[in-house]
This record gives C-alpha cells, structure tokens and sequence, in this order.
C-alpha cells in the first residue's frame, strides 16, 4: 500500500459531479454557484466525472460517454475552457475543498488524438485491427502498457493535471498495471505531493473473467500499492445479492468484517451506497425508513464517504451517461439536513483509526467501532429493513443520547428501535 497514506483519508466525504447532468447549462462555470451548497453537505473532495472531449466515432447515445475519452490534455468544449476550469478549480479552493478529476487510462475513444499521433500506443486484435478486451465496450478501443513510451505520456498528462488539481479517480485501475500507477504516483508527488489517489477497483467477478481470459486484472491488494482509496467492488455483488433478497444481511456484514483483516491496517475503501453506474439509493430503498437507515450506516462504516450528485435529494432516476439528462431538485424529499449532520458525526464522533465490527440480529445490523488508542466505543444500530427491530447491546441499562438525536433506552440488555441509532461511550 502506498505507505504514506493517511488514516485521515476516511474522513473525507467525496461528491461526484457530472457536469454535463449537474446544471442545465452543464459547464465548469455553471457549477461554480452550486459549491456553497455541496461544501454545506460537508464535502471534503469535488470529484468531477471526465471533463475531456468525448469520441466522436461509435459514440453511445446522441452525445457520446464521458469515458469514451479523445484527449488526455484539454477540456471537452461543451464544458468550458482551460480557464474555465481554472475558474472552477479556484473557486473550490477558495471554500477550502479540494477537486479530483477523473481519468480514464485503460481505452480511449476510436477516434482519439493519440490514434493518429501514436498508434503504437494500442493494443491490437489478432487480425492487426484496434479494439478492446472486453466486447460491450463498444465505444472505445483499449490501450497497451508494454510500451513504456505509453507511460511517459500518460505521466506527463497526469503532471499536467496535477499542477491544477488535488487528486484523480482512476477508471477501471484494476485492467492498467499496477506498476504504471506505482510510476505515476511517484513522479506526480514531484509536482503535487498531497495527490489523492482513488482507484476504480473492479468487482471481484470481473478480475476473474478476465484472468480467465488471459487478460490482466490486479487484485484489490496489489492496487494499494500506489492507491490511497479503493472502491468497495471487492464485496458489492455480496451486497447487490442482499438487496435482491438472494443472501441475507449477515454475508455482506460479514465481508464487511473480512476486509478489516484482508488488507493493510491504514486501508480505506470507498464507501457508497450509489454511484453513476449503479442504482440509485432510493431506486434500491424506496421505503423512507430503509432509505435513512442504510444512509445512517453508509457513515458509519469505515472508509471514505460517496455521494453522487442528486442523492441528497433521494434521486430515484440514475440519469443517462450518454445524453442530456439533469437531476431533479424538486423530488419532495430533501435528505441534505440529514447528511449534513451525518457528516458532522463521521468527523467529530467517529475517529479514523477505529476497528470496525458488524453483527446482524433482527433484521437489523448491529456495528461498533471501538478505538485501541482512545479507548472510545461507538455503537450504530440500523434497522436496515425498514422494521422496529429489538438487539442485543453490552450496555447497562439506562437511558442514552442518540447522536443522531434523540434518546433512546437499555433494557435488559435489550435496544429496541425503528430509527438508526448511533451512541458514543
């Protein structure tokens, strides 16, 4: 694991923004006004989803996937400038948050700059032809690291970006080698040395898929070695099963509790509960009571925190990657109080090198996260179907502050509640 990394780091709320889907004019400088409105959710890190041109040639929808990218080095014109995006880049700096970019460094788009600048650059079918590894991917052709000609090139863009910026997400990481990142992370610190480091990280079953077809897929272990915060993918179709009602609560809790010994003591996952490629929160939980109690614990746990753009307002509609399609405000339910003060509890009642352990009983998940160093407890008790449910606690009884607010109360061991529950002790 990339050594340096701070347990700090799962303190950090992250907000992803689209920008094309995050205003109705969709430019850098349309985002700008909406800032004091997403630092006041307590964001720590605006991550915008990809700000360069988008491929012409094989696009998807009528205005093409921001990850079907034509040129590592300038902005997509619908966008903005270069000092437009300064702009914005200024402007978030200014409220004391910082910006992450996406990139997007497995494929581009078939019509990309680098095509005709460097075509030695592209991994090449069997018959010489450009294409991909992976057959959906229709809209994009992927490139191949055993030229380190390639490396140089996408360092130099990184160093670029980095003058400017405070971290990057990186596409499907998992399918570039992780010594390239290595090398990167290492020559972006001469330029940048408080990067941030975010890994798309891929679902165990496609690591698999593609070592079984002899293509290179890193583990999530391999990839700490050059990345501060992976995605959670390593265990998301456990909980995609849960949510299907196809496994019970307990399988996903406890490889919650797995990947507390499976990787490095300063680890932090990504933490979300929707993202522009899963769906929505409330599309998942349409019930109030399991929406707020999922949102509860999605603080909780340990790692850094997601909110994609929309979810405050208990969006249930994931807009389209490949068109025109603006978030609604006006959903008559507005979450931000809420997360607000979630956000509050994560930086102020949580701490950052807590052990985290979660049990399931009732129906409800039962989490503590107790710090060796402080010796503080934190209970969360989450009711994540939705259903009063009654649990054990190792408390005496009494009456306890909630801090989410609120008492509630220990009765012979027992805590019965419909509401989540977070005690500190």
């Amino acid at each position: 694991m990339a050594k340096e990394t701070p347990v700090a780091v799962r303190d950090l709320i992250v907000y992803s923004v689209y920008i094309r889907n995050h205003t109705e004019e969709g430019t850098f400088r349309a985002l700008i006004p909406d800032l004091d409105r997403i630092k006041a959710l307590g964001t720590d890190v605006v991550w915008l989803m990809p700000i360069h041109p988008i491929g012409e040639k094989g696009k998807k929808g009528s205005l093409g996937c921001p990850y079907a990218n034509r040129d590592y080095r300038t902005t997509n014109p619908a966008y903005g400038t270069m000092e437009d995006f300064r702009a914005l880049c200024d402007a978030v700096h200014e409220r004391g948050m910082k910006i992450m970019i996406d990139v997007v460094y497995n494929h581009t788009s078939p019509d990309a700059t680098l095509v005709t600048e460097h075509p030695e650059f592209y991994y090449r079918k069997p018959d010489g032809s450009f294409g991909n590894k992976t057959a959906d991917w229709t809209d994009v052709i992927d490139l191949d690291y055993d030229n380190r000609a390639l490396w140089d090139y996408q360092i130099e863009s990184l160093k670029q970006w980095a003058s400017m910026v405070d971290g990057f997400r990186c596409d499907v990481a998992s399918l570039v080698p992780t010594g390239f990142w290595c090398a990167a992370r290492a020559a972006v610190k001469e330029v940048n040395p408080d990067c941030l480091w975010l890994a798309e990280s891929v679902h165990a079953s496609f690591v698999a898929f593609n070592r079984s077809t002899g293509n290179y897929a890193a583990s999530d272990a391999e990839l700490y070695e050059a990345f501060d915060i992976e995605y959670e993918y390593d265990i998301r179709e456990i909980f995609d099963e849960y949510t299907e009602g196809k496994r019970p609560l307990k399988d996903w809790l406890e490889a919650l509790n797995r990947q507390e010994i499976a990787y490095p003591a300063n680890y932090s996952k990504l933490r979300c509960l929707e993202n522009h490629d899963m769906p929505r929160a409330a599309k998942l939980f349409p019930e109030r009571e399991r929406l707020v109690n999922h949102t509860a614990m999605l603080y909780f746990m340990k790692g850094t925190t997601l909110l994609y753009g929309g979810q405050e307002y208990a969006n249930s509609h994931l807009p389209s990657l490949f068109e025109k399609d603006v978030f609604s405000r006006e959903t008559g339910c507005d979450l931000s109080s809420y997360l607000t003060r979630l956000g509050r509890i994560k930086k102020t009642v949580l701490e950052a090198d807590d052990c985290f352990r979660a049990v399931e009983e009732n129906g409800a998940a039962v989490c503590t996260r107790v710090n060796p160093r402080s010796g503080k407890t934190k209970l969360g008790v989450f009711c994540l179907a939705g259903k009063p449910a009654e649990v054990t606690v190792d408390l005496a009884d009494g009456t306890y502050e909630n801090v989410l607010g609120g008492t509630v109360t220990v009765a012979g061991g027992k805590l019965s509640t419909a509401f989540p529950v977070i005690l500190a002790y």
